[in-house]
Parts: structure tokens; C-alpha cells; sequence
């Protein structure tokens, strides 16, 4: 029995063809496809020992970038892909190697797991992140044009004081806007899109206040519509900053928490 591993980067509907031909992973390893004959499932895996990839934040991010590579290549050419996080790895057990206990495992939840490819075929997950900027949110208030104007005549301490006024005058103004808007965006947003699930800011700014931070999931036919929907967002606001990225497989809406204790995986 062999004692080498599998790093498992997604999960997939087993289908003629071979969606991993040619695709390379963590480090250029050629990547293959185990079926699961039976389940109607496959696992984009690459081979290798069982210890978990371990490094600094340079070459981890580096091995993050290759993986979602790889997972992007098949997702395009398969339209659905259930997504692995960093680190996933099947090891062999003490009666089973580890092609045969993440075959085990792959047909003992093959119901839930073809139902869940099937929900998110033809998906894609959009992240969205809308700011408002502080200094924007008040170019129109009187109150804070006069005080840059008095601020510019006064002794450098009742600049200073003058300064924090303006400060939290910023911030009560921004605060404002943002709440204002977030029902609103968030409302128009769920119409256009199958789920919504909020997120960490990836970007903190102390010169903005957060709107909203969420992952969305999109039919691929409405990507489009999102898109616009942002667009008159940030028109009908110009101190609100919008960040659209994607689309990407999606990520957030595998719910798949099994498998890193289920067939025998480590990391």
C-alpha cells in the first residue's frame, strides 16, 4: 500500500473528458482527476507526501494564487466545481491508501454532494466591498467648508482643535450616509443574486467607513446586472468607493467542512 498522500483542490461532477489536462498546481505539480466510480464524483488532486505546505506569508500566498489557478481552469471548463480551502490533504490509513479512502468517502456522501454541484452549476461568486469616503461625504456641508476656511487663518494649536472638530463632523456625516445606504444597496443587490453572505473587509481604510463587505453568488447571466446595479450606486453616490471583484468559483458557498476530518486528511 502506498504511503503517499492526496491534495485534494475541489471536488466535481465526474464527466467524459478530462478538464484536468494540462493544469499544473502548488508549485507546478501536474494535477489529475480521481473518480469515484458510482458516485458520479471526482477530485482534482495532485500526489505527494502527507505533511501539510508549510512557509512564510510570501510563498504561502504564492501557493493560495497557484491553487485558485488551477481550481479557476477546471471550473471554467466544467461550469461546477465545489472548492477545496489551502491545505486539504487525504493521507493513507492503516487498511486503505488514500485514492481508496477519499474513493470511500466520495461515495458515502455522494447524494449531498452531487445536489450541492448541482445548485451551484453555472454559478459564480462576486465579491463585493462599498466604502464611503470621509472627506467625500461632506464636500457639499457648509459646516465643514467653514472650518477648512477658519482653519487655514488660525494659530497652528486652534488648527489642531479646529482639526478634530472637522474630524468627528467627517465621521458623524459618514456614518450617516452609510447606514442610509446599505439597506438599500443590500435590498437591490438581493434581487439579482441567489445568496449573499457578508465578509471581512480585505481593505481597511481609516479614511473611509464600511458600507458593505459580502460574497455574492451569481448566475452566470447576471453578472452583468450586478455590475450595473453598482454602477448606479456609486453614480447616485460619488463619496461611495466600490470594489467588484471576481467572477471566481464560489468559494464561500461550498459549506463543505467534512472532508478535512472524513477520509483520512491532514492540515
Amino acid at each position: 500500500m502506498s504511503d503517499r498522500a492526496l491534495y485534494v483542490y475541489a471536488l466535481l461532477p465526474d464527466a467524459p473528458g478530462d478538464p484536468a489536462e494540462g493544469v499544473t498546481g502548488l508549485d507546478g505539480r501536474p494535477l489529475r482527476l480521481l473518480r469515484a466510480p458510482g458516485a458520479g464524483l471526482a477530485a482534482l488532486v495532485h500526489d505527494g507526501p502527507p505533511e501539510p505546505f508549510e512557509g512564510g506569508d510570501e510563498k504561502v500566498r504564492r501557493w493560495v494564487v497557484e491553487q485558485d489557478r488551477a481550481v479557476v481552469a477546471v471550473w471554467e471548463r466544467t461550469g461546477a466545481v465545489l472548492p477545496m480551502t489551502f491545505n486539504v490533504l487525504v493521507a493513507p490509513g492503516e487498511d486503505a491508501g488514500a485514492e481508496e479512502r477519499l474513493r470511500t468517502w466520495l461515495g458515502e456522501h455522494a447524494e449531498e454532494l452531487a445536489a450541492r454541484l448541482r445548485e451551484l452549476e453555472g454559478r459564480a461568486e462576486l465579491r463585493v466591498e462599498l466604502t464611503v469616503d470621509r472627506e467625500a461625504a461632506t464636500g457639499d456641508d457648509e459646516r465643514a467648508r467653514a472650518l477648512e476656511a477658519e482653519m487655514e487663518t488660525r494659530s497652528p494649536g486652534m488648527r489642531r482643535l479646529l482639526a478634530k472638530k472637522l474630524e468627528g463632523l467627517r465621521k458623524e456625516a459618514t456614518e450617516r450616509l452609510a447606514d442610509g445606504i446599505h439597506a438599500d444597496v443590500r435590498r437591490r443587490l438581493a434581487a439579482v443574486v441567489e445568496d449573499i453572505r457578508d465578509r471581512t473587509r480585505t481593505v481597511r481604510d481609516p479614511r473611509e467607513a464600511e458600507v458593505l463587505s459580502a460574497a455574492l453568488l451569481v448566475p452566470a447571466g447576471e453578472i452583468e446586472t450586478v455590475g450595473t446595479v453598482l454602477a448606479d450606486v456609486q453614480d447616485s453616490h460619488p463619496a461611495v468607493r466600490v470594489r467588484f471583484l471576481g467572477p471566481w468559483p464560489p468559494y464561500s458557498f461550498t459549506e463543505l467542512t467534512e472532508l478535512a476530518s472524513g477520509p483520512g486528511a491532514a492540515g
